[in-house]
């Protein structure tokens, strides 16, 4: 899966400094480190900058332009879409509007996948059924799903880390759901808007079993007060044995304990929607 490609990514960070000091002080990455280090993974050669424009002055660097780079990639958010007049929300709907115009072909993941329908013309809710958290359970391809360069090596039905409380209320004309499960009907989306083509998934690629550990804590009075855990000492045994099988990845008994399997623990597998998405979209766009 890895490719000897030099090309230059630019990653839209979805928190504002605030959230991501939040997270890092509670032991999570900050999550456009995660996206470089995820697309640095897969091409060891790529070169990625990182704009943050949650933040009043995190618009691209003066001379640089959105079409000299060959991919973009936004990351989640602790922001919702739903909160239209949010300033911080309103810049990135409008980046990727104009990644939609300048025809760069785009990705992300969570908040980036309610950005993009936002962006294409689409509309967001708050998911009725609550929040999806830890992991998003036997997510299943659609029939264009099965077909499509997105999925290509992945498993018709898979579990993925997950964290969000908004839904797509109605994609956008143009868009192609490629899968779903129970509990968000869109968990994969394929738009097409103006020039450009964003492939974009509700779950998260780029944590692995240390993040979301670190995530649940940081989260760990919302979770008690949503009834995901009992207690805060429930939180902490959960979030402790996520860390030992990341730790000790042959701690098959934990794993299977928790429904963990190779869809959670395969960095490879986890990574294939990004492989997928520079082979099948980012190059031969370049290549045009």
């Amino acid at each position: 899966m890895v490719m000897q490609d030099n090309l230059k990514f630019l990653v839209i960070e979805g928190y504002r400094q605030k959230g991501r000091e939040e997270l890092e002080a509670g032991g999570m990455s900050v999550a456009s480190d995660l996206y470089k280090a995820m697309l640095q993974a897969v091409c060891p050669e790529a070169t990625v900058d990182i704009v943050t424009p949650a933040d009043p002055d995190g618009s691209l660097p003066a001379g640089v332009e959105l079409n000299s780079y060959d991919g973009t990639a936004m990351t989640g958010s602790n922001l919702s879409v739903v909160d239209e007049d949010d300033p911080a929300v309103k810049r990135q709907v409008e980046l990727q509007k104009e990644v939609f115009r300048v025809g760069v072909p785009s990705f992300g993941s969570c908040w980036a996948l309610q950005v993009g329908v936002v962006a294409a013309g689409g509309s967001v809710r708050k998911n009725p059924k609550g929040r999806e958290m830890g992991f998003a359970r036997k997510i299943t391809l659609t029939s264009e799903g099965l077909n499509h360069p997105l999925y290509q090596g992945k498993p018709k039905v898979f579990d993925a880390f997950a964290s969000h409380e908004d839904e797509i209320d109605y994609a956008p004309q143009g868009s192609t759901v490629l899968s779903g499960n129970d509990h968000s009907e869109v968990q994969a989306l394929e738009i097409k808007s103006e020039n450009g083509v964003m492939w974009t998934i509700q779950y998260h690629p780029e944590y692995n079993l240390k993040e979301m550990a670190a995530l649940i804590r940081c989260r760990t009075e919302k979770l008690i007060g949503m009834g995901f855990f009992a207690d805060e000492t429930a939180v902490n045994d959960y979030a402790q044995k996520l860390d030992e099988i990341h730790t000790n990845p042959e701690r098959r008994d934990l794993a299977w304990a928790l429904g963990i399997d190779a869809d959670i623990l395969s960095t490879e597998r986890r990574f294939q929607e990004v492989a997928n998405w520079i082979e099948h979209l980012v190059k031969p766009s370049r290549n045009k």
